[in-house]
């Protein structure tokens, strides 16, 4: 699509449970402080699956059709007319929270848990907060970030999931040198396995139902693959730490079971809402630390240098590529986790 101020642009749309399309939306004229960006790649994540699935993701329902996607890279056409953010012809990632302020407190520095923070490609409010599976999409310049020089868009394409794992890891506090337990190893898991790498854990143990997720954490930096251990098994291994990743409370209670006795589970994996079976009393009596994670802060930008200067290595995370116009394939795709690990969509 050229760089002019176009009415129409191509994007993936979720106008219902099952109901998935790839049409032309109106793309009006940038606001101010916002930039048009042509987008290269997106990737898949589980929320997008969920309002495909079901029209919701947890208690974010869909009321009426919603370009979705939040996970993309791509390259600014057009300046932000105030004069902020990067110039036309960055290349740039992706933040894309907008923390609001509701009156409920919340620690100053981390904005991840503003009460009223929007997303990309969100249902959690209603009119729904548009996403950027598009060609082109007109977004805050706050929310850009500039690729490091020597990082390609294709190579960044993951930097947004790969900030939540990296918060996730930065949660669990000083990796160096501990046995971590990763507990489901799809995307989020796996990209965890790499930061683990990059922060110096000793051994780093994924647990999957299948193989193929678990080739890909031992890619990754996976000292130890377990296909769908048994309990006892999972009892054994004493970690330090571990990441429950599959927002399952099989898998919490995996976590719980695998920790050392005075260990940190951190739960990433984010569980349907209401409540949930947990071991609470093993937690207790071990005196486990459980701790949420929930998005990210300002770790994307770390993320962007990591991969820029080699240091963190995530390719192995992508195992399809579709052209946006086969969405639905695309879709398909993803949802079967036997057989992917990050899908990506090529708007391109």
């Amino acid at each position: 699509m050229s760089s002019n101020l176009n009415e129409q642009t191509m994007a993936v749309v979720a106008h219902a449970a099952g109901d998935l399309r790839v049409e032309q939306v109106s793309l009006p004229a940038p606001a101010a402080d916002q930039a048009r960006v042509a987008i290269a790649y997106g990737g898949i994540c589980g929320s997008d699956l969920h309002y495909w699935s079901h029209g919701a993701a947890g208690e974010s329902i869909l009321k009426s059709p919603m370009v979705l996607g939040h996970e993309i890279v791509g390259t600014i056409v057009q300046a932000a007319a105030d004069g902020t953010g990067p110039a036309a012809g960055a290349r740039v990632a992706v933040h894309p929270a907008t923390p609001a302020e509701t009156g409920e407190p919340y620690p100053a520095d981390r904005p991840n848990l503003s009460p009223g923070c929007t997303y990309l490609g969100s249902a959690a409010r209603y009119p729904h907060t548009e996403g950027a599976f598009a060609t082109e999409v007109n977004l805050p310049a706050r929310m850009l970030r500039e690729l490091p020089a020597g990082l390609s868009l294709r190579d960044a394409a993951l930097a947004e999931p790969a900030a939540v794992a990296w918060h996730a890891v930065s949660r669990a506090g000083e990796v160096a040198g501990k046995r971590v337990l990763v507990i489901g190893a799809g995307p989020i898991g796996a990209l965890a396995v790499a930061v683990l790498k990059r922060a110096g854990a000793a051994e780093i143990i994924a647990v999957d139902m299948f193989e193929a997720p678990l080739d890909i954490a031992v890619q990754l930096g996976a000292t130890r693959a377990l296909r769908a251990p048994e309990v006892e098994e999972v009892a054994g291994i004493h970690a330090d730490v571990v990441i429950e990743a599959t927002g399952n409370y099989r898998g919490l209670a995996s976590a719980v079971r695998g920790a050392v006795r005075g260990g940190r589970v951190v739960m990433v994996g984010l569980l349907p809402s209401g409540e949930q079976p947990a071991l609470i009393s093993l937690a207790i009596t071990r005196e486990l630390e459980l701790v949420g994670s929930f998005r990210f802060n300002g770790e994307i930008d770390e993320v962007l240098q990591a991969l820029a200067d080699g240091s963190l290595q995530i390719g192995a995370a992508v195992t399809h590529e579709f052209p946006a116009a086969e969405a639905l394939a695309a879709f398909e795709t993803a949802k079967d986790a036997s057989v992917s690990g990050k899908v990506l969509l090529d708007f391109q």
